[in-house]
């Protein structure tokens, strides 16, 4: 899904989320028992692509990824860590910078690889693949070729976005917010809009949408931090390695219905 482009400048205030971590362990990587303060930790989230993504009826950060978040803070302070986290609102296409600019240390948004992103990726947490949305009733486009020539969404500073733009003729509108780029899909404003699988599942649910056959695009999902970044890194990566082999896992996959 998610790619890295021009940012913007970063919002002037992300709404944050506090969520102290479960634990008593003692500083990051050191021993249980030490009196160290516990390591201030801000994760840069846009919630606008369910199921990976989202908000409440009451405002409150929810999907897969909040969840999986959650679960490796609570391994790593049972483990050794010391993490006090906080969940922060952003848009999409400004997270990247705010982690090279030490404003947050770590991204848990669905983002995706690609070597021009210049942050340090986790071990992968989720597969899946890009694929094309279009309205139910559009009998002109049935395959990924009839796009061709056609008024394309994406969101801003995403890979859906770079594979927008490799399809021959599009016209493609990079959007900052998903629920906007389905929204202009729905009143004709655009032909088809790119996003992931679960994503398009989620919206074509409603009867409104159906998902192209095929894909443009076959990614998996990392958590991203800083360049440099590897002692947290090293910790992120214990605890993917651990909700990869946990119950839980299949649990909070299913509760989103992720395959």
């Amino acid at each position: 899904m998610k790619f890295n482009s021009v940012f913007k400048a970063i919002l002037a205030a992300g709404t944050a989320l506090t969520l102290a971590a479960c634990g008593n362990s003692a500083s990051a990587g050191t021993a249980a028992g030490s009196s160290a303060p516990a390591q201030k930790i801000v994760i840069g989230i846009s919630p606008d692509y369910p199921p990976f993504d989202d908000l409440t009826a009451d405002g409150q950060v929810t999907g897969y990824d909040y969840e999986m978040g959650e679960w490796l803070f609570k391994w790593m302070n049972e483990n050794g860590y010391h993490y006090d986290h906080e969940w922060r609102q952003m848009s999409f296409d400004t997270i990247i910078s705010a982690i090279q600019a030490d404003q947050v240390d770590l991204g848990i948004s669905g983002f995706s690889y690609d070597s021009e992103r210049k942050v340090l990726f986790s071990l992968p947490y989720h597969e899946s693949a890009d694929v094309a949305l279009v309205k139910k009733e559009n009998s002109a486009i049935n395959t990924l070729d009839d796009l061709k020539g056609k008024n394309i969404g994406a969101q801003l500073g995403t890979t859906c976005e770079s594979c927008a733009n490799d399809i021959e003729g599009a016209k493609v509108q990079a959007i900052e917010d998903m629920g906007i780029c389905v929204e202009s899909l729905k009143g004709g404003a655009l032909d088809a809009v790119i996003m992931e699988r679960p994503v398009a599942e989620n919206y074509a649910a409603t009867g409104e949408y159906k998902i192209l056959d095929g894909t443009l695009l076959d990614e998996q999902n990392f958590v991203i931090a800083k360049e440099g970044n590897t002692e947290l890194m090293d910790a992120v990566n214990k605890a993917i390695e651990a909700f990869q082999k946990s119950d839980d896992a299949k649990t909070i996959a299913e509760k989103y219905k992720l395959g």
